[in-house]
């Protein structure tokens, strides 16, 4: 194994980087984030060559660890894989740049260890969006968990670690009573290598595949589908870049990453879709996307609203890919995309009214549209981008989502898509014309403005990807299309 080949270094530059910026923090505040620019850049000009490579056709592979002679530790590239890599990698320069405003301009504690920790969840991710196998996708998803847990409790008073509990206790406890004996279940019968058609068919009966669906679905607890979803809005007590980290960089997206990916490469859509006993997925994706809108609508706390926001969005992609169509297939690519971006945005945003004016409650953002014009704008675009508005990139891989269950004739996903974005509507659009116009209903004790300036900077920047996405979202399809064309 050469540790110079690109998917190793993809593991080992945030890795090294969590160790440089353990040491620069001991020096100073300001060597220690560049450092964590620096190891965040390379990381991007590493990934964003393999993602060039992919979309051209371009495949690599590598064995980092052979432990039996049926288990090893694989790393390789894919369509799917590419994606995620690079969404994660290209985030995380925007995120830290927030990080610096949000950690010092709140006054946190420990910043040497969320930017050490943040960096080993990077890490993690890309070991998940480039796993060749099922063990290898068990192993880093188990650490980019372990990895959250300091993040999520980073506050460190009473209340935040009983919250972190439900968080670690959830995800830990789905993934080893669930996820990791599919693991091991599939592996015995084919490998576990992720092969394009998939591997399964031929191999288990009907009941035995609904089954195994049910046991990955529902033990990747990182995809939140309901019930398993407790863990998202307790994990709310964090700072807002590790809400951003978890919402729209690297932890929810591994979740309905690897559920697509084993949809595709371990079950083959064509199969396991054509099974009487596999049906309850479109359902159980709809109820979660209509529950959770519902839920959402009742919330007084913004964070807390947006993490049941994207409870439901998260079902969207899972739904997608179950509808069996291409035109859904390569919308569930693009919502991870769109989500991402306009996710990221509405928490950058909600960070930067709180750390600019102690705000947390929806009932006090009358006007602060006036007092934070460039936070609130960026705001009103990720909510329109999550209601599915033109021109953002949420309309586009909604209107992929919607394309493909109209080429299915899936009035249950059709029917859902149309009353979720009706929902969306109703939890964003108040908040939208609060902001901008109503009157405050008293003036701040103490006058604020924008938040510091290198966290409107970075939620400028997401909405203008938000906002980018809906016209240059052409390299995301085509590098689908690839992945389509192989399972047609």
């Amino acid at each position: 194994m050469s540790l110079m080949h690109p998917l190793v270094l993809m593991l080992l530059i945030p890795s090294i980087g969590a160790i440089g910026i353990t040491f620069a923090g001991r020096v100073n505040q300001n060597l220690r984030e560049a450092f964590t620019f620096v190891t965040a850049g390379l990381l991007a000009i590493t990934v964003w060559p393999m993602a060039i490579d992919v979309a051209h056709g371009g495949r690599s592979s590598i064995t980092l660890a052979t432990l039996t002679d049926s288990l090893n530790i694989t790393l390789h590239t894919e369509p799917l894989g590419a994606l995620f890599a690079t969404l994660a990698a290209s985030l995380w320069i925007i995120n830290s740049l927030y990080s610096v405003g949000y950690m010092r301009g709140n006054n946190e504690s420990h910043q040497t260890r969320f930017y050490v920790f943040f960096a080993i969840s990077i890490a993690a991710a890309m070991g998940v969006a480039l796993a060749g196998n099922l063990f290898t996708l068990f192993l880093f998803y188990e650490i980019l968990t372990l990895a959250t847990y300091p993040l999520v409790t980073h506050k460190g008073d009473e209340a935040t670690i009983r919250s972190a509990r439900v968080y670690l206790a959830i995800l830990m406890g789905t993934s080893i009573t669930l996820f990791l004996p599919a693991v091991i279940w599939v592996t015995s019968l084919t490998g576990g290598d992720f092969t394009l058609g998939g591997s399964l068919q031929g191999k288990v009966d009907a009941p035995t595949a609904g089954l195994l669906l049910a046991m990955f679905v529902f033990g990747i607890g990182k995809a939140a589908v309901m019930p398993i979803h407790r863990w998202l809005p307790a994990a709310m007590v964090a700072p807002t870049p590790v809400s951003a980290l978890l919402h729209a960089v690297a932890v929810v997206k591994a979740g309905v990453f690897s559920i697509t990916k084993i949809i595709i490469y371990i079950f083959g859509v064509d199969w396991l879709f054509s099974l009487s006993t596999t049906q309850w997925l479109v359902w159980i994706t709809s109820f979660t996307i209509i529950v959770a809108s519902l839920i959402a609508l009742r919330q007084t706390n913004l964070k807390r609203l947006l993490a049941y926001s994207t409870i439901g969005q998260l079902s969207y992609v899972v739904m997608a890919s179950a509808i069996l169509k291409p035109m859904a297939e390569i919308g569930a690519a693009l919502h991870m995309v769109a989500h991402a971006f306009g996710k990221i945005t509405l928490f950058f945003a909600a960070g930067a009214i709180y750390v600019a004016s102690k705000k947390i409650d929806i009932t006090q953002l009358a006007g602060i549209g006036r007092r934070m014009p460039v936070t609130m704008a960026a705001f009103t675009v990720g909510a329109l981008s999550m209601i599915g508005v033109p021109p953002t990139g949420g309309f586009v891989s909604k209107w992929y989502i919607l394309g493909g269950a109209f080429e299915a004739d899936n009035f249950l996903a059709i029917f859902t898509i149309i009353a979720s974005t009706a929902l969306n509507a109703a939890y964003f659009l108040p908040i939208i014309y609060a902001a901008w116009f109503l009157a405050e209903d008293q003036a701040p004790k103490k006058p604020h403005g924008e938040a510091p300036w290198p966290m409107v900077v970075a939620l400028a920047l997401t909405a203008l990807l938000t906002l980018g996405f809906f016209f240059f979202n052409g390299p995301v399809i085509e590098i689908e299309r690839q992945l389509v064309g192989g399972l047609q």
